[in-house]
């Protein structure tokens, strides 16, 4: 009666075999799944990261800037803190302008050359405006 129960090839071994082998093969499958899945999500997440600093670095500037505008224009014309922030502005306007200016290289001198102080540099011209007469 027992070997009536068993089916004849059905050997233990193979079965474990067969076993085996079907969890390997899903193993690497989750594996495939899980490799692929990690990389949409780093990209997504780079990406709103990226979205995240862009949006805080807009929020900050417009926020000075507008404050400073619209403080500036609240003030009187001929008062002290606007005429700061206006050369103030367009300081920093020519300090970036001036480091975009493609400079010469400087010649190279000889090696045994005495050392010679080196050149100072160019003073930064400074133009004051007249005030305007109080009406």
């Amino acid at each position: 009666m027992a070997a009536a129960a068993e089916a004849p090839d059905s050997n233990p071994l193979s079965v474990l075999g067969d076993a085996l082998e079907a969890a390997a093969q899903s193993i690497g499958d989750a594996r495939a799944d899980a490799s692929e899945s990690a990389k949409a999500a780093a990209q997504k997440v780079k990406s709103g990261v990226s979205t995240g600093a862009y949006h805080t670095a807009y929020g900050l500037s417009f926020g000075v800037v507008f404050a400073a505008v619209f403080l500036k224009e609240l003030l009187p014309e001929d008062n002290a803190l606007r005429r700061g922030f206006e050369d103030g502005a367009e300081a920093a306007i020519d300090a970036v302008a001036s480091r975009r200016v493609v400079r010469e290289p400087e010649p190279e001198e000889p090696e045994d050359a005495e050392e010679a102080p080196a050149p100072k540099p160019k003073a930064r011209k400074v133009v004051i405006k007249p005030r305007k007469p109080a009406a």
